[in-house]
């Protein structure tokens, strides 16, 4: 144990649910289905912990006595996959749809993406196209 005291339980609670819970529990790692067919499954984790403890008064020679305990718990639930077809990224949802505005927005990220991305080909387009024309000579038939 690292500590005998409510800090230290605490402590080793918190690194204990770190061990457990990171970036890739959240998002998993992208299952290849295939036909250019991509699929990320996305969970929602939720924890908890809690710990404490007292300092007893002692009779004897020992006069640090402590008492004291923690726990911590987590629940991993699979709530949607991001579906990359080809280039097109979609997000299927598991039973119903999103109840959050955090989970609507993440919802929206993929159609938020594409329109940025049509914008910005849309304007690469336009600047070429304005090049290209700026290039093309132009003849003035009242100058002689």
């Amino acid at each position: 144990m690292k500590d005998q005291s409510a800090s230290g339980i605490l402590a080793t609670a918190i690194d204990k649910i770190k061990d457990m819970v990171d970036c890739q529990t959240i998002v998993g790692d992208t299952i290849d289905a295939g036909d250019g067919i991509k699929v990320i499954p996305i969970s929602k984790v939720t924890y908890g912990f809690a710990s404490g403890g007292s300092d007893f008064p002692s009779k004897g020679t020992n006069k640090e006595l402590f008492g004291g305990g923690g726990g911590a718990g987590v629940t991993i639930s699979p709530i949607a996959f991001l579906v990359v077809n080809n280039g097109d990224v979609t997000i299927k949802y598991i039973g119903e749809s999103p109840e959050s505005s955090a989970e609507r927005i993440i919802g929206l990220v993929p159609e938020v993406v594409d329109k940025v991305s049509d914008v910005v080909t849309k304007i690469k387009n336009d600047k070429k196209s304005n090049d290209e024309e700026e290039d093309t000579p132009v003849f003035d038939e009242s100058v002689n």
